[in-house]
């Protein structure tokens, strides 16, 4: 008889690897008008996703773009997002699950009158480089900028590096 108790001694039970990011924790950042808090990225996954919480405001969102090596997905936690998917728009509401396979153009929309609260996330991890390239912390307590202010172009050695296209509106 064995005095070695497995569940102790066996890695299967006692490896700690898993990641937990408390409620209100993560980089918070403005993205276009935006509010985009980065729960995990490719560091803290080995490269595996990215994911991120966001507040949409009336009509925030980007423009039309494709992801040439990335998938990302979409939950609507609250309120209506119109979301593109190549030619076509379908609009999602609370409880909608969007998902959108790499090399596909789509963007997303709040075209309703308040907030929309959603989690996104890409696979593989990384984009997040691309994501907040462009952002600027959130500051506790102030709304984000107006849209229009605060667009800036991602730089082009990063669009290149995560494959990602902007494209035209077409409506």
């Amino acid at each position: 008889m064995s005095l070695i108790d497995p569940y102790v001694t066996d890695p299967r039970y006692t490896k700690r690897s898993a990641i937990y990011v408390p409620a209100g924790e993560g980089e918070t950042s403005w993205v276009f008008a935006d509010t985009y808090t980065l729960k995990v990225g490719a560091r803290e996954t080995n490269g595996s996703l990215t994911f991120l919480e966001a507040t949409v405001p009336p009509e925030g969102g980007p423009g039309p773009h494709v992801h040439n090596d990335h998938d990302e997905a979409f939950y609507v936690i609250s309120g209506e997002l119109e979301f593109l998917n190549g030619d076509a728009t379908v609009t999602a509401g609370a409880g909608g699950f969007f998902f959108v396979p790499r090399g596909t153009r789509h963007r997303f929309r709040n075209r309703g009158h308040h907030a929309v609260k959603m989690i996104f996330f890409f696979t593989p991890g990384g984009i997040e480089e691309l994501l907040l390239a462009s952002a600027r912390p959130a500051e506790p307590g102030m709304a984000p900028p107006i849209r229009e202010a605060s667009i800036a172009e991602p730089p082009t050695e990063l669009m290149e590096r995560y494959a990602t296209e902007l494209l035209p509106d077409t409506g």
